[in-house]
């Protein structure tokens, strides 16, 4: 069963439960991430393809997408959190053709924490 991330229509699911500290915004953190379009399956991204490595961004400031911006808030040290995020507040009407994310698409990621500063 999913949660919605309070003040949006993005939700998630705990996969893996963490422990210790909690990602506020701010915070500086580090995660493993994968991507994909719900609509077609596609993976468009993933930090634990070859080559890739673990992103590091701020939490809660517009850095990322909004869906991924608020749904990683309060994620604690270690936790797998599954979030699907309708277009609004993911790429929108134009989608992201570079990363073959297409026009109004939900997107799904499956994030891990891996370090929070």
């Amino acid at each position: 069963m999913s949660t919605q991330v309070p003040g949006c229509m993005t939700r998630y699911q705990i996969v893996q439960e963490g422990s210790g500290g909690t990602v506020s915004a701010g915070n500086t953190v580090t995660v493993h991430a994968t991507g994909s379009v719900v609509e077609t399956g596609a993976k468009f991204w993933s930090t634990k393809d070859p080559g890739q490595q673990p992103f590091t961004y701020q939490a809660g400031v517009g850095g990322v997408i909004k869906g991924w911006d608020q749904g990683c808030l309060g994620m604690k040290l270690g936790e797998v959190r599954e979030l699907t995020i309708p277009a609004d507040e993911g790429y929108g009407m134009g989608g992201f053709p570079a990363w073959g994310i297409p026009p109004k698409a939900t997107l799904k990621f499956e994030i891990e924490v891996l370090k929070i500063e």
